[in-house]
């Protein structure tokens, strides 16, 4: 299968990044993230999460950074939905697109959400027949899909189940998230092999943690199948929760020299993504996690 000519890009770093970081960010600041990251190109941003700030304190000013942000034309600006609150919530800060979330793991599902995969699934329902009503559109994750910290191996014909209910009721599009990164290439394209044949390889993303260091290597099996959409965080934002002090989310900078290299359009400014990158990473006060910025920051400074 030969490769994409055009990649699109999700950007999750202001709010699947920003969301695990310890210390308070000003909604000034994520503002600015996200003003940048349209300015560097980025077509597909998930400004924010519509969820209780008891769970989520980091999530708390989304409302506040949708109304601040700098809307361009073409570019999407989406955020997490998981209830029929956060979705009248969003929709009030004038969100046109909302992702849900559902777990290929039962233990996974159980011990994240406290209900089962098919009772997620059903809390889904009034989401999805909001968003018609209002004509939202309606995005799917899936995680846990090549390993679980509880169950361990996660069977590709589970992920499949999964991502054939999102799809059937609604979801335009399922990202498949390897949430603990300990995913491998083979296992990777043997799981697009057997859920594509439920969903159209063309409706699918894949959304890849840099735990184990795989991030890359899964991201290149997934374009030779033919997968053409993948979520990334700006710097690397966002840690694994199951491995200590290990990275999470891949970094968008990272992915787009990697497609720049294959050939592959995605739209996307380096430089101005690299920027981006360093202005929230001072702001947190940490280094970045993308591998590029790091050289580049280095060669800007000799």
């Amino acid at each position: 299968m030969p490769l994409p000519s055009h990649v699109r890009l999700v950007e999750v770093g202001p709010r699947d990044g920003l969301q695990n970081e310890a210390q308070p960010i000003s909604v000034t600041d994520k503002v600015q993230l996200v003003n940048a990251l349209t300015a560097a190109g980025l077509g597909y941003i998930e400004v924010g999460s519509f969820v209780s700030p008891k769970w989520v304190p980091q999530m708390a000013g989304s409302a506040d950074v949708f109304a601040q942000i700098q809307r361009q034309p073409g570019v999407t600006y989406a955020a997490l939905a998981p209830n029929l609150r956060g979705f009248e919530d969003a929709i009030a800060a004038g969100v046109k697109e909302v992702a849900v979330f559902a777990a290929a793991s039962e233990a996974f599902s159980q011990r994240n959400i406290n209900c089962s995969i098919s009772e997620s699934l059903q809390r889904f329902e009034p989401i999805m027949d909001a968003a018609r009503q209002h004509g939202v559109k309606v995005r799917g994750y899936v995680s846990c899909v090549l390993g679980c910290p509880y169950e361990g191996d996660v069977k590709p014909e589970q992920v499949a189940r999964v991502a054939r209910e999102l799809y059937a009721m609604g979801c335009y599009e399922v990202s498949l998230g390897d949430t603990i990164g300990t995913g491998t290439a083979g296992a990777t394209r043997t799981m697009f092999e057997v859920v594509s044949a439920d969903v159209p390889r063309e409706k699918l993303a894949g959304h890849f943690h840099d735990t184990y260091g795989q991030a890359m290597a899964n991201i290149y099996a997934s374009l030779l199948e033919g997968i053409s959409v993948f979520d990334s965080s700006i710097a690397g934002l966002g840690g694994c929760p199951y491995a200590k002090g290990a990275s999470g989310n891949v970094a968008t900078e990272d992915v787009v020299y990697l497609l720049n290299g294959l050939g592959i359009d995605t739209g996307i400014d380096l430089d101005a993504l690299i920027l981006a990158g360093q202005q929230i990473c001072t702001v947190l006060g940490r280094p970045t996690g993308s591998r590029v910025a790091k050289v580049r920051s280095a060669q800007y400074a000799d």
